[in-house]
């Protein structure tokens, strides 16, 4: 008998977060192929299959998932009228609103607040509730990025820490902590798809391992940072030096509203920015990211990548780059292929981090020194894992 797997996503209403319930649908009824899904040839080994997944969340705006999908643009007519009924099924839960941390969306669907104990018992509740019509339930973080706050990171070191901060309401926690904290206390593993600082910290990793329970992160990995650990290991295999890498994003989705706050965008930038030094082994002086908030592009990203090498005889040459993206299309297939990789690591008894899901990651937690960031050699972790 095939496993029910629900997949409680923390901004269930956004862009990305409709294109994975979609997807889904339409794979039911057999409307679309397994394009653009990694692992959509590995269904015998063990992964929840495609057509027994089902969808929850929350989400700081009330639409129902069709009224939702219809404003953001993503399907085409067909696709949305072919799935609209089961998207219009699915309202999201009251979601955690704190203008500290994100205060270029403001949505009305809020949870009431009455403290960081309160929150998390009512996001637990939800899970409880969500638990009851599956065999098994994974938490993806799907929100938009929070503001990068300076402390909020190093004063947990410890879970105990953590624990005192959450009795003190402490305002350095923040909501990707909460549903993070709130995830691994109901036994239910966590992906972190955003840059903010959530299951990574110290404390959070340490709850986890205590828990058994699985989590990875963070900051999707389907674009521009994708052709770069792509390129980037190439080039060192040549002896090719890179001299400098500008990287520039134009996008107008939600996502992109939100990172037109500076305290956001740091945490973006954050994540796009660390890759190259380490694959290279060197540094490379003018790696410059850039990512500007361009309403008419919608959720059609442009990533523009302006390379300068240096070869044999210390000739110069430069490769140019221009993708032009589809950010859900590229987001929503790598949530779901995450999503069924941690229910998995979680029916095989493994919990704390899953180094192996590196691969879908701009930045991997790892438990060791250093991230791997190569694609190639994400790739061989990731195949080894499922093989055994």
């Amino acid at each position: 008998m095939n496993r029910k797997l629900g997949i409680a996503v923390v901004g269930i209403g956004g862009a990305v977060g409709t294109t994975m319930a979609a997807g889904i649908e339409l794979l039911k009824k057999g409307l679309i192929g397994a394009d653009g899904l990694p692992l959509g040839g590995s269904s015998d080994i063990g992964l929840a299959e495609y057509t027994d997944i089902s969808f929850a969340g929350w989400d700081l705006f009330p639409d129902d998932l069709a009224r939702a999908a219809e404003g953001h643009g993503v399907l085409s007519y067909k696709q949305h009228r072919a799935v609209e009924e089961e998207l219009s099924s699915i309202k999201p839960w009251r979601a955690i609103g704190d203008e500290r941390y994100l205060s270029l969306i403001e949505g009305y669907n809020k949870i009431d607040w009455k403290g960081h104990r309160a929150t998390i018992e009512q996001l637990r509740r939800d899970l409880a509730g969500f638990k009851e019509n599956c065999d098994s339930v994974v938490v993806i973080n799907l929100a938009s990025t929070e503001k990068l706050i300076a402390d909020s990171k190093d004063d947990f070191d410890t879970l105990a820490e953590f624990e005192k901060a959450l009795d003190e309401n402490s305002p350095t926690i923040s909501p990707a902590m909460l549903y993070a904290y709130a995830a691994i206390s109901e036994g239910v593993p966590y992906g972190n798809f955003t840059p903010s600082v959530s299951a990574d910290i110290p404390a959070l990793i340490e709850f986890a391992e205590q828990q058994n329970v699985p989590i990875a992160g963070k900051d999707g990995k389907t674009g521009q940072t994708f052709i770069k650990t792509v390129l980037a290991p190439a080039l060192r295999s040549r002896a090719l030096h890179i001299d400098g890498w500008y990287s520039t994003n134009i996008l107008g989705n939600r996502d992109g509203l939100a990172l037109s706050n500076e305290e956001s965008l740091a945490s973006k930038v954050k994540t796009k920015s660390s890759v190259l030094d380490d694959m290279l082994g060197y540094e490379v002086e003018d790696h410059i990211v850039d990512i500007r908030y361009y309403r008419p592009r919608g959720d059609n990203k442009e990533a523009w990548d302006n390379i300068d090498i240096r070869g044999f005889l210390g000739q110069t040459m430069q490769i140019k780059v221009n993708f032009l993206c589809k950010d859900s299309i590229l987001a929503a297939p790598l949530a779901i292929e995450i999503a069924r990789c941690l229910d998995f690591a979680k029916a095989g008894g493994e919990g704390g981090i899953q180094e192996q899901l590196s691969i879908f990651f701009k930045l991997p937690m790892t438990k060791r020194e250093k991230p791997e960031h190569a694609f190639h050699k994400q790739e061989e972790l990731l195949l080894e894992w499922l093989s055994r």
